[in-house]
């Protein structure tokens, strides 16, 4: 009995080791300060990070402005409620544009910075030296390789993907990814992490586009192709997708929502890595709206006009 009673409290104080209390966020833009948002709201004590402090100011102003939205429609008939919970989600909140010290008393490392996987790479090798060893690392990457990220680390056990999808502070879903190289007890850490943001985790394999993307990117790749082919108008296919498949945006307004520079930057990796794969095919018409800068509903223009 004793033997057992000493191995379950060694177990739930390993278990616990591995309970996130306090996060950092590596970028300031529309993710990393979503992701921020959440963490806060949730009760956990967050370090948003980035490179100038007038990054920083434009994100707490943005996280101020959301928080505030959102608690109004949650204490509608309580205002004295809403703002305690404006403060008190605020408080939970501080700046650095130092990510070594920011990384050295955290339980997690949460990546969002841009999609390009040597610069994460960088910047994980250099936090890997600075944090303590039972931190874990995790990249917000919507379609970069989760290994490859963690190759640069010495915490290949402590290191997986949390894919929030935007807006942050809306959307249910984050996708967890677990490398071969991931610990069960990261993996668990992270899906409970993910459970305590009030969202609902998925389980992903380390897989290009891990499942949303894996699937969306190519059914709105198709979408362009058969418009390139002739074969429908972008409105027609648009309203049939709507109206036959119930989704709630077309493939050619997704992708102008989405951005299209960052479908192109994700159909081209992908390309790269299985260039005889006919679902990663470039598409002539993509490249050539975001070579002209029409980038979709943030610029103003993608394959539709936006006044």
């Amino acid at each position: 009995m004793a033997f057992f009673t000493h191995r379950f409290l060694r177990s739930m104080s390993s278990t616990n080791s591995l309970a996130i209390k306090h996060i950092t966020v590596i970028g300031g833009g529309l993710m990393g300060a979503g992701i921020a948002q959440v963490a806060a709201a949730t009760g956990h004590s967050v370090i948003l990070v980035d490179q100038a402090e007038d990054i920083l100011k434009k994100s707490l102003k943005k996280i101020g402005d959301s928080v505030g939205r959102i608690s109004k429609k949650k204490f509608i008939d309580k205002p004295e409620a809403g703002a305690e919970f404006v403060q008190q989600t605020l408080q939970k909140i501080s700046t650095s544009t130092d990510p070594a010290s920011a990384v050295r008393n955290t339980d997690l490392v949460v990546e969002a910075i841009v999609e390009n996987v040597n610069v994460k790479q960088e910047l994980f090798k250099k936090l890997d030296q600075c944090a303590p060893k039972n931190t874990i690392f995790a990249s917000n990457t919507s379609s970069l390789s989760i290994g490859e990220m963690a190759s640069a680390t010495t915490r290949l056990d402590r290191f997986g993907g949390l894919h929030f999808f935007n807006p942050v502070p809306l959307m249910k879903l984050v996708e967890v990814i677990q490398t071969p190289e991931t610990s069960q007890q990261t993996f668990e850490a992270l899906m409970n992490f993910t459970k305590a943001l009030g969202k609902k985790p998925v389980a992903c394999k380390d897989t290009p586009g891990f499942i949303v993307n894996r699937l969306l990117v190519p059914y709105m790749l198709e979408a362009v192709r058969l418009h390139e082919r002739g074969h429908g108008s972008k409105e027609d296919i648009d309203v049939a997708m709507k109206l036959g498949a119930g989704y709630p945006m077309g493939p050619f307004e997704l992708l102008d929502y989405v951005g299209l520079d960052t479908s192109k930057f994700i159909i081209d990796g992908w390309h790269q890595m299985d260039p005889d794969n006919p679902l990663f095919a470039p598409s002539a018409l993509l490249n050539k709206l975001v070579d002209e800068g029409k980038l979709g509903k943030k610029t103003g223009e993608g394959f539709y006009k936006y006044s």
